[in-house]
């Protein structure tokens, strides 16, 4: 960490729009532009911006030094990234030649372009704080206080991401993630990580956890519902009579799939029939998932370790989660 950091920074100001910046406000994408103002619509900025406001390095500074970027603008920019699942390079190409995009930041024509290198640093001071928990919090409880969360239970679900396998260095070692693993499924091999979502009917993300491949799915799901009253909805794969046990004790309605036990044939109708009720309500689990993994890129981690994986599985969500309010705002 450079001198600067270690002192805190004052923060540069945008230039102010000018006359160019006028002329070509309606130039360039409308589709782009329009939903750019639905998710800005959507998103609490100053109640996340205080959050990372707080952190040392974005205190104003008693002497000299690089002043840092606006903490709004290097948050719009990260969250840009997730929207259109763009990396560093190409989020920096974009901003020097969408004007949409700039303006979506707050940078004006006569502004310099923010670089790869300083996005890299602030989503490494965000990851080290653990910003990423408290800014998951904040958004829980403005999308309860907006009427944006159903609240008649929730769903888990589990599912694998690819990492890479590395390759043989010239001293002999490995450049292999040491916090991935090994596994497979249906006699599939896998190495990586799984992501364990808790999701509210109205396919908000409400709670993640990323674990290595190798964790079973079940091993999750206590931590990630252990604050939820009203019911829980899960596949086979989570079904333990202990578990049931444990959710009714608590009021909790454990709404999980019955597998077919060894020596049956098949599963018993009235257990047939709760287990379709059960995948109906969880097909929005399975949604979200799909997004995850197809719009996100999330079938591969991006980031080697587990740490900086985490942190942008929580920031992935965040992503969709402000995306999916604003689709529910609009309705």
């Amino acid at each position: 960490m450079n001198e600067a950091v270690n002192k805190g920074m004052s923060q540069r100001v945008n230039a102010s729009k000018g006359f160019v910046d006028l002329v070509t406000a309606e130039f360039g994408g409308p589709r782009s532009a329009e939903r750019l103002a639905r998710f800005d619509a959507a998103t609490p900025w100053s109640a996340l911006v205080a959050v990372i406001a707080e952190l040392p390095e974005y205190r104003p500074a008693s002497k000299g030094g690089r002043p840092a970027w606006p903490t709004e603008t290097m948050l719009r920019c990260l969250l840009l990234a997730k929207w259109f699942n763009l990396s560093d390079p190409q989020l920096e190409d974009l901003l020097q030649d969408r004007l949409s995009f700039r303006c979506f930041v707050g940078l004006s024509l006569s502004d310099r372009t923010t670089d790869e290198t300083t996005f890299v640093r602030f989503r490494e001071r965000l990851r080290s704080a653990g910003v990423d928990a408290r800014l998951m919090e904040i958004l829980n409880a403005h999308f309860r206080d907006q009427g944006l969360l159903v609240n008649d239970g929730v769903s888990v679900d589990a599912t694998l991401v690819q990492a890479p396998r590395g390759r043989t260095r010239a001293d002999g070692g490995r450049t292999t993630d040491p916090d991935a693993a090994a596994t497979s499924r249906a006699g599939v091999p896998h190495f990586g990580y799984k992501a364990h979502l808790r999701v509210d009917r109205s396919k908000l993300v409400t709670a993640c956890r990323l674990t290595d491949a190798r964790t079973s799915d079940a091993a999750m799901i206590d931590e990630l519902v252990r604050d939820e009253h009203r019911a829980v909805y899960a596949d086979s794969a989570y079904e333990s009579g202990r578990r049931r046990a444990g959710l009714l004790d608590r009021g909790v309605m454990p709404w999980i799939i019955y597998p077919r036990r060894r020596g049956q044939r098949r599963v018993p109708w009235h257990r047939v029939m709760f287990n379709h009720l059960v995948a109906r309500v969880r097909a929005g689990v399975e949604h979200v998932m799909g997004e995850l993994k197809q719009r996100h890129g999330w079938r591969k981690v991006r980031y080697r370790g587990h740490a900086r994986n985490s942190f942008d599985l929580t920031m992935t969500v965040i992503s969709m989660n402000l995306r999916r309010a604003a689709i529910l705002r609009s309705a």
